[in-house]
């Protein structure tokens, strides 16, 4: 009986994340993929679907032959997809870099401070979790914006003579998303440099190695593991992130989050922004690969 409920929950322990992936990944992709493949309509919902679920199997294997692939061939045809695919694959990698580079010195910092404070440190990293994301981001256009407090801050010190026009830019979305995204960042960075043996960095010392020589051969290279998941952490959303770019960022600009929410609402083209959306769907599954890859190396390595 101990042996037959062992396996039991063993079994139960590997479905259960599978099961989530299947009910809220699988499912809503697979229904978004069978949207891209149907026909614009005026109706509602505004599509003609190519096969409906109520018909089965055996309604989709007779209607497999009908399948079409325009949509995905409209967005080679219109060249402001690829330019925001582009866009905000250039927006995401700098705004990770940026965030790498606030975030590790963060990071680091915490994991030097005495073992009594850490969780403090930790809580007031996670402290913006407590307030909505919206109202997070809503705060910086009261803070960027011409007369907003930056200006007034910048003013007030003789630094600057007129306003310095930061919102509705590409700058301001670069400030929501290192914001907004920071702890992603940190979190990973913290949890690799603080499991590191402190002896490492003495030995290297001892060896003649300077303090900086010895963080660049001995504690960055350690921390390279949480480095990578912390940059997936950061680039994966920002790549399709809508809200950021649309209260801060300017009608200039062009992200692929912004294209799906014109396509879906302002255009109500289901079918065309469906396949938007598959296709960058395909785009993050390469960094996710990657990063898999990189664990399941480090993983065999400290085997």
């Amino acid at each position: 009986m101990g042996t037959f409920t062992s396996r039991f929950y063993n079994r139960l322990v590997i479905i259960i994340p599978y099961a989530w992936l299947l009910l809220f990944f699988l499912a809503p992709f697979f229904i978004v993929f069978r949207i891209s493949l149907s026909a614009t309509a005026i109706a509602m919902p505004p599509y003609e679907p190519v096969f409906a679920l109520a018909d089965g199997w055996a309604g989709f294997w007779d209607k497999i032959s009908s399948f079409s692939l325009d949509n995905y061939g409209y967005l080679t045809d219109d060249p402001l997809y690829f330019n925001a695919y582009i866009s905000s694959v250039v927006i995401a990698g700098i705004s990770t870099f940026l965030t790498l580079l606030i975030a590790y010195p963060v990071a680091y910092g915490m994991a030097q401070a005495p073992r009594s404070i850490r969780p403090t440190l930790l809580m007031l990293v996670i402290l913006p979790f407590w307030t909505s994301f919206l109202i997070r981001v809503y705060a910086w256009i009261a803070i960027l914006k011409p007369e907003g407090l930056l200006n007034q801050f910048l003013t007030s010190l003789h630094l600057i003579d007129n306003p310095l026009i930061i919102l509705n830019t590409n700058t301001a979305v670069y400030i929501g998303i290192v914001y907004s995204y920071l702890p992603f960042m940190v979190l990973p960075l913290y949890s690799a440099l603080e499991k590191m043996d402190g002896t490492l960095i003495e030995a290297a010392q001892d060896l003649g190695c300077t303090p900086i020589q010895a963080f660049w051969r001995v504690t960055f290279p350690l921390s390279i593991p949480g480095v990578i998941a912390g940059c997936m952490l950061v680039f994966i959303p920002a790549v399709g992130e809508f809200v950021i770019p649309d209260l801060l960022g300017g009608s200039q600009t062009l992200m692929i989050g912004k294209t799906i929410w014109n396509e879906f609402n302002s255009n109500r083209d289901w079918p065309v922004s469906s396949a938007v959306a598959t296709i960058l769907l395909l785009i993050l599954v390469i960094p996710i690969v990657f990063f898999q890859n990189v664990q399941a190396k480090a993983d065999e390595a400290g085997k």
